[in-house]
């Protein structure tokens, strides 16, 4: 069985999924941002910039295998 990918289309110019998924992630993440700087997610890591990272590149991951 194949996968059937819905392009996303811009003014008659096709994005690839992929570019949607990073598109989402990085509004997810963007929102999620301030919830972790309550929570203070910085103090666990030597580099909070690497686990922010990290973070964005997993719900990334997430996002292109499930939809």
């Amino acid at each position: 069985m194949t996968n059937t990918y819905r392009e996303l289309v811009i003014g008659g110019v096709l994005i690839a999924p992929i570019v949607s998924y990073a598109a989402t992630a990085l509004v997810a993440f963007l929102l999620l941002r301030p919830v972790l700087r309550l929570v203070g997610f910085t103090r666990f890591f030597s580099n909070p910039s690497l686990a922010e990272l990290c973070l964005y590149v997993t719900m990334f991951g997430l996002f292109a295998l499930f939809f």
